[in-house]
């Protein structure tokens, strides 16, 4: 393949504001992403806003078989390219990621590795952290997650009680994740440069905790931190069993979301599913 600038220059590519796109076009540090997962040879990945496909292409040489959503039609024809140049292994899908059945493209579970679009990188997130968990031992529908996000939603995502980043992100990550951040990337790495820094967050399956559903714990969350200056006992006041469940488990009502770990979240939703 010409190397990706040639690629881009040819087709006229230019990083959409609106889109929430800016490029990468160090191979080297797009090799980088790909090894986070671990090994990929012969695996399925996912991958989200592949753009000219210079993350899709780190993923293909590293031996993955990849399933691109790209709602940009001006990068079609860059991934048409790189489909012919490794048949088999590149299947293109035309749409936003957000109106697309994830879960429902995978006979097995995927590796997720994108470059997220800032503008839906949260949403797309939360969603896959809530999808039915198919299979019986209540894993999710994908293997692990590799995405790149602004700092301060990475910062988010791993954070802990009494951070001042945590919040209903980390708890949604964390229950039956583990998140760490794999890699930080500058922002002159990206065409255009972002105003923000960037930071490469990895989530791995953890074992589910019994007896609580993701529905319940996502309406907690939603409450409790939807008004974080409040004390619980305000926020909570209109969730059905919440406030009965924090007498139940003896934590203080006159508390406030930040201060409660992610552990004490997961007993009150099943209490509260109880």
């Amino acid at each position: 393949m010409p190397p990706l600038r040639e690629v881009i220059a040819r087709h006229g590519l230019t990083a959409s504001r609106a889109l929430g796109q800016n490029f990468l076009f160090d191979g080297r540090l797009l090799d980088r992403i790909a090894r986070i997962p671990g090994d990929l040879m012969d695996a399925e990945v996912f991958e989200v806003g592949p753009g000219p496909g210079g993350l899709t292409r780190a993923l293909l040489a590293a031996g993955a078989r990849v399933t691109a959503v790209e709602r940009d039609p001006r990068c079609l024809p860059a991934l048409a390219e790189l489909a012919d140049a490794c048949p088999g292994r590149l299947r293109v899908i035309e749409g936003d990621a957000l109106d697309i059945d994830a879960p429902a493209l995978f006979a097995g579970r995927p590796h997720i590795v994108a470059n997220l679009p800032y503008n839906v990188g949260t949403a797309l997130l939360v969603r896959w952290l809530l999808a039915d968990w198919r299979l019986p031992d209540r894993s999710p529908w994908w293997a692990s997650c590799t995405l790149m996000f602004q700092r301060e939603v990475a910062d988010r995502i791993v954070a802990q009680a009494n951070d001042e980043a945590y919040g209903r992100l980390a708890v949604l990550g964390q229950w039956r994740s583990t998140a760490r951040i794999a890699m930080t990337v500058h922002r002159s790495a990206f065409t255009p440069p972002p105003k923000v820094m960037s930071a490469v967050v990895h989530l791995v399956p953890a074992e589910a905790p019994a007896g609580v559903s993701a529905r319940t714990l996502e309406r907690l969350t939603a409450a409790a931190f939807g008004q974080r200056r409040k004390m619980l006992r305000q926020s909570l006041k209109g969730l059905d069993g919440a406030l009965a469940a924090l007498e139940e488990l003896g934590i203080d009502p006159t508390r406030r979301a930040e201060t409660i770990p992610i552990g004490d979240f997961v007993a009150i939703a099943r209490v509260m599913d109880g």
